[in-house]
């Protein structure tokens, strides 16, 4: 998977990805969904492709489009307009310097969208403007979901989103994330599950487990996501019979717990500093509603 970025006439920082190699052709429309950071659902990339923002070889793409590997699927993206409210949020800043940032994301907000209470939204207002010749508005370079707390990283200028993106392609970032599962599991595993049609591969590690009257057990579990699907590592327990404790989407029905969010939390990234090489292993502690059930594990 590859990435450049543009500058075209009536657009702003216009994105080119290089389609992976397919087994079998796969509609654009299917393809299409979260390969470019502000398109991450179907109605999202229809409505682009409704809009004529969709190029395939240079050519106008449409719902009909077919991907057979090897195709420039280039993201004719809008300039932003600028608005004239300004969103207050209190962000909690990990690290920072002239390039990128790691932030933590609370849960129940969205990094990007089109709704106004967005992280993409705050980030201008919690971090220092660069002082880079290529500096931009700052973008998160990876998603996590609506209910997931954790660390996203975020480039500062266009050269660092580049980069950033670059090292998530050829998986030089490693994430890690804790979960508590529902049910009793193995105490390590490899899940390999297709999502959207698309290769996906998650590692999990059983830490420590506590018997509950309603859940049978609770599991506090370390996961390493190999690839970067929507909801990978939420299906993918789920897939497996442990589905994540608060999960709404993908839990059982009768064991659905209300008022507490979702028990997912990215825990650490590490990766190589692309500009000044440094070695980067960046932590956020869990949440204290994971400390009530597992009291010991973290300090």
């Amino acid at each position: 998977m590859a990435f450049l970025v543009l500058t075209l006439r009536g657009i702003s920082n216009s994105i080119i990805h290089i389609a992976s190699s397919q087994k079998t052709p796969i509609r654009l429309q299917e393809y299409g969904v979260n390969i470019f950071q502000t398109i991450s659902t179907k109605s999202a990339l229809k409505k682009a492709l409704r809009k004529k923002l969709i190029l395939v070889n240079g050519k106008i793409a449409t719902t009909a489009t077919f991907i057979f590997g090897g195709e420039k699927i280039t993201y004719l993206r809008p300039k932003e307009s600028v608005s004239s409210k300004k969103l207050i949020l209190k962000l909690d800043v990990i690290y920072e310097d002239d390039y990128l940032a790691i932030i933590h994301k609370p849960a129940g907000i969205l990094v990007s969208g089109n709704s106004f209470k967005t992280i993409s939204n705050a980030l201008a207002q919690n971090l220092q403007k660069s002082s880079a010749n290529n500096s931009t508005n700052p973008k998160a370079v990876h998603r996590l979901d609506y209910p997931t707390t954790g660390l996203l990283l975020i480039g500062k200028t266009s050269s660092s989103i580049i980069a950033l993106n670059r090292l998530f392609e050829q998986k030089k970032i490693q994430k890690t994330y804790y979960a508590i599962a529902i049910g009793k599991m193995k105490n390590t595993g490899t899940i390999d599950l297709e999502i959207d049609g698309k290769p996906s591969y998650s590692t999990f590690k059983l830490e420590k487990t506590v018997v509950s009257e309603r859940f049978g057990f609770l599991n506090l579990v370390k996961l390493s996501p190999q690839t970067g699907r929507r909801h990978q590592l939420r299906k993918h327990l789920s897939a497996i019979g442990n589905p994540i404790l608060g999960d709404k989407d993908y839990g059982i029905d009768y064991l659905i717990l209300n008022g507490k969010g979702l028990y997912l939390h990215a825990y650490s990234l590490e990766f190589v500093h692309p500009f000044t090489q440094e070695k980067m292993v960046i932590k956020k502690s869990l949440p204290n509603k994971f400390k009530k059930i597992f009291p010991e594990s973290f300090t």
